[in-house]
């Protein structure tokens, strides 16, 4: 399913929510705790990658960014 498929059911049902009254709404608190983690979770990869230590990709199988397991050819 392409992005924009996707993005379009989850408007659907995220407007469907609301007009049920079962949506999610975030507190004041919860938004502060989010906007928290997320911060930090940006700063440790900013960090991971300009020391050279981002493991992430470790143990893919495949140095390329193809998606193609087992492909010889490289992208670059």
């Amino acid at each position: 399913m392409d992005r924009q498929k996707q993005r379009e059911i989850a408007s659907k049902g995220g407007k469907a929510a609301h007009a049920k009254g079962t949506a999610h709404e975030w507190t004041s608190e919860e938004a502060r705790e989010a906007g928290r983690k997320g911060g930090m979770a940006s700063h440790r990869r900013r960090k991971e990658i300009s020391d050279g230590t981002d493991d992430s990709a470790q143990g893919s199988g495949s140095d390329d960014m193809s998606g193609r397991s087992g492909s010889s050819e490289q992208i670059r």
